[in-house]
């Protein structure tokens, strides 16, 4: 069995997808989302196309360290992210040829279900955005019972703010939890918009509602700024959206200077990866929440990985992983939990038709972002 083609396709505003057909008829399908650059990674798929095709899919450990490694300069959120994806692709041949899960082929599943939370928080204040927010909790919780849920500050914050934009912030957070009780898990992504010394300011007006975790309070580059704030919280912090391989996750876990860790199945190296870095964190005892804010197919392709990992803790999932109308079967959410896939590959059959429907791109989160009040560059 040989590939014969890659194609690429972006059906959805924040969702890039690879097609890998081999000789034989099988077909696999990976996620190469990155948002900010979607032409260059686009550019790396077909750079990389030059490689893979002759090539036989189910070497994959072999196909991942040359284009890892083949290259005088290794890594980077581009080539990671295009690779991310093939392997996720070639991953979903070989459960497919051998007719199995792909954790199946991974070690075999270690759990019945894989958990997940959504994104859910209260926005403005207002009676307006309240009643929206209620409305969507009431919606979560009849859809899916789940029973974690994460929001953030939204917004354009600065090195330090008023005493006024930090307690409104604190009164949602407070406010979420009155909503919900206490028997839910509340979580919170700083974005990585703080200072470490606003970022632990905040974590303290926090303590008091009990969240699960907070993700991201300081940039991901300065693992000793990270360490620093978590020795002064006494809740778990989470990072790992934009590291990238285990490498980058190295200092984080010898620092200790995080809980919980986030890789991103699309960008941190696809499954292969991700079940390398889950074993590595193990031995830190650091539990694994992989991040997962694009499509269904990165989705799909992490709870493969989430079933074989013994420190997994909760699976990001936003309403388009679920399916986003690529799917011909949305998975479905039951107490806050997804049964674990039956199918062969990546367990799910898509919708040609809607995949090959082109979405103009969108920018999220690259752009200009400017503070209002000076006109400086901010983190959004």
């Amino acid at each position: 069995m040989k590939i014969a083609a890659i194609e690429q396709f972006s059906p959805l505003p924040r969702v890039r997808l690879v097609k890998i057909t081999t000789d034989t008829g099988l077909v696999g399908w990976g996620e190469t989302t990155l948002e900010g650059k979607p032409l260059s990674t686009t550019a790396a798929v077909e750079e990389l196309s030059t490689y893979f095709v002759g090539k036989n899919p189910l070497d994959i450990e072999h196909h991942w360290q040359h284009v890892y490694r083949s290259a005088f300069f290794r890594g980077g959120n581009v080539l990671m992210s295009a690779l991310s994806g093939i392997d996720q692709a070639l991953w979903d041949i070989a459960g497919k040829h051998f007719g199995a899960p792909v954790y199946q082929l991974l070690g075999g599943a270690v759990r019945q279900r894989i958990r997940v939370y959504a994104h859910w928080g209260i926005g403005d204040l207002g009676t307006q955005g309240q009643e929206q927010a209620r409305k969507r909790l009431e919606w979560l919780q009849k859809r899916g019972g789940y029973q974690a849920f994460k929001a953030g500050p939204g917004g354009k914050w600065r090195g330090h703010e008023p005493p006024a934009v930090i307690d409104e912030f604190v009164k949602r957070a407070y406010m979420m939890r009155e909503w919900v009780g206490p028997e839910v898990e509340l979580a919170f992504d700083f974005h990585g918009k703080m200072t470490p010394a606003l970022a632990v300011e905040i974590c303290h007006e926090l303590k008091g509602m009990r969240p699960m975790f907070v993700e991201e309070p300081v940039p991901q580059e300065n693992a000793d700024a990270l360490k620093w704030v978590a020795d002064h919280v006494t809740f778990p912090i989470a990072t790992g959206e934009r590291l990238l391989t285990r490498w980058g996750f190295r200092d984080i876990l010898e620092k200790q200077a995080a809980a919980y860790l986030q890789p991103d199945i699309s960008h941190a190296g696809g499954i292969t990866e991700l079940k390398k870095i889950a074993n590595m964190a193990e031995v830190y005892y650091a539990h694994l929440m992989p991040h997962c804010a694009i499509g269904p197919v990165a989705f799909s392709a992490s709870l493969q990985v989430d079933a074989v990992c013994p420190n997994f803790l909760i699976q990001e999932q936003i309403d388009q992983g679920l399916g986003g109308g690529l799917l011909q079967e949305d998975w479905q959410v039951k107490e806050g939990h997804i049964d674990l896939p039956t199918r062969p590959g990546l367990g799910f059959e898509i919708d040609e038709e809607a995949v090959r429907q082109r979405c103009e791109y969108t920018e999220e989160l690259g752009g200009e972002f400017y503070h209002p009040a000076d006109g400086s560059v901010v983190d959004w």
